[in-house]
């Protein structure tokens, strides 16, 4: 089996390695690197549980081959808080957004995305963000809470640093 010399950088630690050119990046992530946060569900990229940020984008690392993002920029959820949790994992505690916790790293990544690129989502834009997620036991109504929870959070902490 041919492999292919990558170079990433996750959770802002430069990796390389020699992989099998149709190596999944969900179990690159997981098995070569030893990242367990990265779960996988369903493998056909319905269920989100394995989204990642990929240069600050979600995307479904079941879906993707890791040569395909040679040279990019890659978030676990191990990445999100690295000495402390981070704003929107605190948010997801507080708030219950967790039952089982199967679907968490996935849907942090999706909330993650939206609140870089909209600090201050309405519960419809969250909605939106998360449809790719599936949960099977919050009923969403506390996630939705808790990604509305850590906005307002990451909003106060930008307008103390400022």
């Amino acid at each position: 089996m041919d492999k292919i010399a990558i170079s990433l950088t996750v959770n802002g630690r430069l990796r390389q390695a020699l992989v099998p050119s149709r190596m999944l990046l969900s179990d690159f992530i997981r098995h070569e690197l030893a990242l367990p946060g990265t779960h996988v569900g369903c493998e056909h990229g319905v269920c989100g549980a394995c989204n990642v940020l990929v240069d600050g984008k979600a995307v479904r690392s079941c879906l993707m081959f890791a040569v395909q993002l040679d040279g990019a920029a890659i978030t676990t959820v191990e990445g999100f808080g690295q000495d402390d949790l981070h704003p929107i994992q605190h948010a997801f505690w507080e708030e219950h957004g967790l039952q089982c916790g199967f679907c968490t790293p996935g849907m942090l990544a999706a909330a993650k995305e939206l609140l870089d690129h909209n600090p201050d989502p309405t519960d419809e834009e969250i909605r939106e963000a998360i449809a790719g997620n599936l949960c099977r036991c919050t009923g969403y109504q506390y996630i939705i809470n808790a990604i509305r929870s850590a906005a307002a959070k990451l909003r106060t902490a930008e307008t103390e640093a400022a």
